[in-house]
């Protein structure tokens, strides 16, 4: 059974910096599609960035473009979430997910039904 396992969570202030690693076990990582979610207390899980199989295509939700940028190393079966000038309202459970399924090795995989494997999450706070 395939694993990921997050870490990199944790308090952080307004304005500072997080990076988030999953590390994926027991599968190939490289045939993954990759994506982080995150769910705020009260509130739907929703995609924050996601990855291709190659690398060469991502995407962001609005709220994080330009602070979040999702990235992978194949060599270290490792997908990262670098958070910069994070916000009060980036605050929730951080989670990984790989998407064995996508059509090509460009598609980026966007809804959380498309994902075969998830991480237990990391919890991210940032204070006011």
């Amino acid at each position: 059974q395939v694993q990921l396992v997050e870490s990199g969570g944790g308090l952080v202030q307004a304005g500072g910096s997080l990076r988030l690693s999953c590390a994926v076990s027991r599968g190939t990582f490289s045939a993954y599609s990759l994506g982080w979610f995150r769910q705020a207390p009260g509130k739907e899980r929703d995609v924050v960035a996601a990855i291709s199989r190659s690398g060469a295509n991502t995407y962001y939700d609005g709220s994080v473009k330009g602070r979040f940028t999702i990235s992978r190393d194949n060599a270290k079966s490792t997908v990262y979430l670098q958070m910069n000038s994070l916000k009060p309202e980036d605050t929730a459970a951080y989670y990984c997910a790989a998407a064995a399924g996508a059509r090509t090795d460009d598609f980026v995989v966007t809804l959380d039904v498309g994902y075969d494997y998830w991480g237990r999450g990391t919890q991210v706070t940032v204070s006011s």
